[in-house]
């Protein structure tokens, strides 16, 4: 036996006469009504007043005497079934004896009789609808109740066999035949099996509260619903068949044969019966067994069971939930004791609260003790403990020092009052809460302390902890949050701790605990990721700390250092905003990595580039911060937070790492420039670090990675690069080349035509990038090497005659010379406010042509340019302007000249801006070994459409041959000779076309208008008479100007095309008028008005307008 559910009590210990069949008389009364096997009909009453209601109930809890008898009320057959129902309204006993009979109680009034029912053996009553089914034989018999004293039949149906139990279940009734149970339709008869019923017990159908019924077949229970169709809770197993069974929430009461199952002596079957009490809860568990002689009915009454004996009547009454609570939880059934909670009245809410809270932490430290941790948990969450109990029982969780944990306790049962629990007292859940520390041996509790530090232990309590954590979190960060939702709407804030600081950390471990649920967030945080890490699962604690979080700086970061949870522990310091800490930890372990011997256990290898990564990070945000967006979204949009935080903050927290500490981030990346440079250079580009600040710190900590940090700089962002640093990346450049100059100058070993990575660097930039400073690498350059860096520099100064004299005479390569001119001439293209664009290449020709003049004072006019104050756009080329010379080849020439059809101005002297054509004549006619006329031949000969060439002509010696200048003058020649005859077709063309226009003129003039004094206006019909007039092009529409005036005003303001006119005449008393409206080349209309046929004494005026 489980517990005792109920008390059984003996209401009438000892009757004379064989009692058959037994009922309550009604709602009100509290009397019995027994059938006796004499035919007669007895109420018995309780010894007190029947009137008087009962604690426990209809039927009271003490001996019952006989009140009144009515002999021969039954006939002869004897009673099968008599209960009492409810009948319109009224209380009402339902006999089922020779017939079926309705009775009024206690005057045991007949109300009505059934008499087709005669012969029935089984009946079901639905009080709802007042509809009566009963079984006779083989057939099946519904009544309804017609509102009066009578019963109306309904239907009548023929089943396979003779019903031995039935029930309504709904609309339909479940009938148990010999061999099956089928569910009948009261509608139209139709019949449908269920399952086959036992073989050793006869059918069994009871209803259920809640609609679904309880089929027996044989000792086995089967729950089904109204359609017949299993129901997946399961079946109660009866140890033997059951003869009745009653339903009273939470129990299912069955009356079986007795037979000995239990440590009971063995008594006769047929002698006595037991009462067998199961949970309707699965898996339906024994409960409590009775044990009575001679048991012939059970009837379910409020609170109690009626159980009939041969000559005896007991009553079961339910002992107080309270009580059964007590005993169940003291016998270790806490499910059971759970369950009855749940039935406990809804006015004591608080007593079922702390029962049920209670019972759960029973449950879970016997759980717990037993090994079942995750169950155990799942009972601790269930009785809203606080985290902290939970804690006690590991020991070797730290937690926070202003937290204190209470003991480890197990509660132990207490004996409670089952009146006490009655009652319904709050208090009963105290004295269940009643513990006392249970002590241990020292040995006892060091095991203790190992079991419950084991790997599933822990696992249960993260469990345990994640399930717990949201709800907390939230709590602890709404506190946070409406600390600075009020503080940014200008609200007088006051702290729940006013000794605590107002503003918080930057740092989300450091939180202020000022308040209960952020100290319970503080707490679980801390212990969740002890235990993480306890079980080894390093990337879940990582995820813990890069969300919101309440960790304990000081107890996580000891722990994970004793861990070796390096990872862990370098998000513990970035939530926490301590970048040095972590980036020293970060740089540490990659030393470690890199080393043979490494003196720390790391469960990963750690990378340069991680370095890299973690300078990437945004600065973490408070918690309370984080909580705004997370919970508060609408706050953070209506109140501007972004400004507020950084207000309460301290400055911009939404930044990154870059922005807020740029010196940490040099001073870390300085560890990881050689091995990763792209990476690093890629960080300060996206963390816009200023270009400045990373050089001046490479200057004063890395020189060596000064030129390597400029270069990728330029190489990745050509424009983020400031002229300042572009001329120091140069000014590096330059420096090593000249080191390398003066050692193998000391040595006598230079070559100019040698060129190492470092010069070709230095050429590269100089060429490439423009926003160095020319003049000041200039003065570094040596007086007789370099000269290749020399003229890019001259170059860049623009002083191009003496960058192309370096690469003629200098460095002696003419085809720099004529790449130097390409690029000059092509980026001249692009601006168009320079004419002049074959000047470049003039320049180059008179260098050629000239390089006795163009050596001379050479050094002296590079320290003129590099000393000159304010170094202007030269003129380039320095070409002596000659004297036309007259005659027809002069212009023959010129025409030729047409290779650059831009208009060039004269070329002045470098020197002096200023030549004569004696300068020309000298430099012509000089020495011809000095002079280079087959680089001049050889530059007209690839650049002749881009030089002008009466210009270049005009330089060239006159003792030049004209074969040589054949592949100058031939392309250029046969280009003038193309643009002639270009030209040519083009002039006849616009002369047909002027022809045709003078023909099409001539065409129109030929059109005569004749005007008379029948000539009406086409707009408003009137006659044209003496008034001015208008005629449209097609030479045939006449109008009034001024009709034609209005129509076009008409047509302009409602944005129409407006007409034009041929002809605007003046006419004076015409007896005819010829006009002949003609067409200008323009396309403009013209008139001549021409006048026939008129009277020699009348006088015309006629004026014509051109449209």
């Amino acid at each position: 036996m489980v517990h005792t559910a109920y008390d059984a009590v003996p209401l009438v210990p000892t009757f004379p006469i064989k009692i058959d069949a037994i009922a309550i008389a009604s709602a009100s009364n509290s009397s019995l009504v027994l059938a006796c096997s004499d035919n007669s009909l007895r109420i018995l009453s309780p010894k007190s007043d029947p009137s008087i209601p009962s604690s426990s109930g209809l039927v009271k809890d003490e001996e019952y005497v006989e009140e009144r008898t009515i002999a021969g009320f039954f006939p002869k057959r004897g009673v099968v079934t008599m209960k009492t129902v409810g009948l319109g309204g009224t209380e009402m006993l339902l006999v089922l004896a020779e017939s079926i009979g309705f009775y009024r109680v206690p005057e045991m009034e007949t109300v009505a009789v059934i008499t087709k029912a005669k012969g029935a053996n089984v009946c079901a009553w639905d009080e709802r609808r007042g509809v009566l089914a009963f079984g006779r034989g083989k057939r099946v018999f519904v009544f309804r109740h017609d509102g009066g004293r009578g019963f109306v039949e309904v239907k009548e149906f023929g089943v396979p066999d003779t019903v031995k139990s039935m029930s309504w279940c709904g609309e339909n009734i479940c009938i148990g035949i010999r061999r099956e149970y089928m569910i009948l339709n009261s509608t139209n008869g139709a019949l449908s099996e269920v399952f086959p019923s036992g073989r050793i017990a006869p059918p069994l159908v009871v209803s259920l509260p809640s609609g679904e019924l309880l089929l027996g077949k044989d000792n086995i229970g089967v729950f089904v619903d109204q359609n017949g169709k299993l129901v997946p809770e399961g079946r109660i197993v009866w140890s033997e068949a059951p003869s009745e069974i009653v339903i009273q929430q939470p129990y299912a009461v069955a009356l079986l044969p007795r037979y000995v199952e239990v440590g009971l002596l063995s008594i006769p079957k047929g002698e006595s019966f037991l009462l067998s009490i199961r949970s309707l809860r699965p898996p339906y568990p024994l409960i409590q067994t009775i044990v009575l002689r001679n048991v012939k009915h059970l009837v379910e009454s409020s609170c109690s069971i009626i159980v009939s004996l041969e000559n005896s009547v007991y009553g079961l009454f339910a002992v107080p939930l309270g009580a059964q609570i007590v005993q169940l939880t003291a016998s270790g059934n806490f499910e059971e004791a759970l369950a009855l909670c749940k039935l406990l009245p809804p006015e004591d809410s608080s007593l079922r609260a702390s029962k049920e809270s209670a019972i759960h932490i029973r449950y879970a430290h016997y759980l717990f003790d037993n090994g079942s941790y995750e169950e155990a948990m799942e009972q601790f969450a269930a009785s809203q403990v606080d985290i902290t109990y939970v804690l006690s029982l590991y020991p070797s969780i730290l937690v926070p020092k202003s937290v204190l944990l209470p003991e480890p306790e197990k509660l132990v049962d207490t004996g409670l009052d089952a009146s006490d629990l009655s009652r319904g007292s709050s208090a009963m859940s105290d004295d269940m809460e009643a513990s006392s520390p249970v002590h241990l041996e020292s040995d006892e509790t060091s095991a203790l302390e190992s079991k419950k530090m084991s790997h599933n232990t822990l696992m249960a309590l993260i469990k345990f902890l994640q399930k717990k954590r949201f709800s907390i979190i939230e709590k602890a960060a709404a506190e946070g949050t409406d600390e600075v939702v009020l503080d940014a709407v200008g609200t007088n804030f006051r702290s729940y701790d006013s000794k605590g600081p107002k503003k918080f950390t930057k740092g989300r471990g450091s939180v202020p605990l000022s308040s209960g649920s952020r100290e319970r967030a503080a707490v679980l945080d801390t212990a969740l990721l002890q235990a993480l890490g306890l079980t080894g699962q390093s990337s879940a604690a990582r995820e813990l700390l890069k969300g919101l979080n309440y960790c304990d700086l000081k107890i996580c970061e000891e722990i994970l250092q004793k861990l070796n949870q390096y990872a862990a522990l370098l998000e513990l310091y970035k939530c926490n905003n301590m970048h040095r800490e972590a980036l020293q930890l970060l740089h540490q372990l990659v030393e470690e990595s890199k080393s043979e011997h490494p003196q720390l256990e790391l469960a990963q290898k750690f990378t340069p580039d991680m370095i890299i990564e973690y300078l990437k990070v945004s600065l973490c945000i408070p918690v309370s911060v984080l909580a705004i967006y997370i919970f508060r979204p609408y706050e953070c949009y209506k109140f501007n937070c972004i400004h507020m935080i950084n207000k309460l903050y301290d400055g911009p927290i939404l930044q990154p790492l870059c922005a807020t500490d740029p010196m940490l981030v040099l001073e870390f990346s300085m560890l990881v420039l050689e091995s990763c440079p792209t990476q690093t250079i890629d960080l300060f580009l996206s963390g816009n670090i200023p270009a400045d600040m990373v050089n001046s710190y490479l200057k004063q900590h890395a020189p060596s990675m000064q030129a390597t940090y400029l270069e990728l700089m330029l190489a990745m962002n050509e424009n983020g690069i400031s002229g300042n640093l572009q001329n120091e990346m140069v000014q590096i450049y330059l420096s090593e080349v000249l080191e390398w100059y003066a050692e193998l100058s000391s040595q006598q070993q230079w070559d100019e035509t040698a060129y190492t990575p470092k010069r070709r660097k230095l050429l590269t930039a100089l060429d490439s990038i423009s926003g160095y400073n020319p003049e000041g690498l200039l003065k570094r350059l040596p007086l007789d090497a370099l000269y290749e860096e020399r003229a890019i520099l001259l170059g860049k100064m623009n002083q191009h005659e003496l960058a192309l004299s370096l690469y003629v005479h200098k460095l002696h390569v003419p085809e720099l010379a004529l790449s130097y001119c390409d690029r000059v001439y092509e980026s001249q293209n692009h601006q168009p406010y320079l004419k002049s664009h074959s000047s470049i290449y003039l320049t180059l020709l008179h260098i050629y042509l000239n390089p006795q003049r163009m050596t001379r004072d050479f050094q002296k006019r590079i320290n003129n340019v590099v000393s000159s104050p304010s170094i202007g756009m030269p003129k380039v080329g320095s070409v002596t302007s000659l004297k036309g010379r007259a005659g027809r080849s002069t212009r023959k020439i010129a025409e030729i000249g047409g290779a650059e059809d831009d208009v060039l101005p004269n070329l002045s002297s470098v020197e002096s801006g200023k030549s004569s054509d004696g300068d020309v004549d000298e430099g012509s006619t000089g020495d011809a070994s000095n002079i280079m006329l087959d680089e001049a031949l050889d530059l007209l000969g690839k650049r002749w459409e881009r030089i002008n060439g009466v210009q270049a002509l005009k330089l060239l010696p006159k003792e030049t041959k004209l074969k040589n200048m054949l592949p100058f003058l031939g392309p250029l020649v046969r280009k003038s000779s193309e643009a002639y005859r270009n030209f040519s077709v083009i002039k006849r063309l616009r002369q047909s076309e002027n022809l045709q226009v003078k023909d099409e003129l001539y065409e129109h003039r030929k059109a005569v208008v004749k005007i008379s004094n029948d000539s009406t206006c086409s707009l408003c019909n009137k006659k044209i008479g003496a008034s001015v007039f208008a005629i449209y092009p097609n030479g045939k529409t006449l109008v009034h100007f001024v009709c034609f005036r209005d129509s076009q005003s008409m047509k302009a303001v409602r944005g129409l095309k407006i007409d034009s006119v041929a002809v605007v005449g003046i006419l004076s008393s015409p007896e005819h008028l010829s006009a002949r409206p003609g067409t200008g080349r323009s396309g403009l209309n013209v008139c001549n008005l021409f006048f026939r046929g008129f009277a020699l004494h009348k006088f015309f005026l006629c004026a014509a307008v051109v449209l």
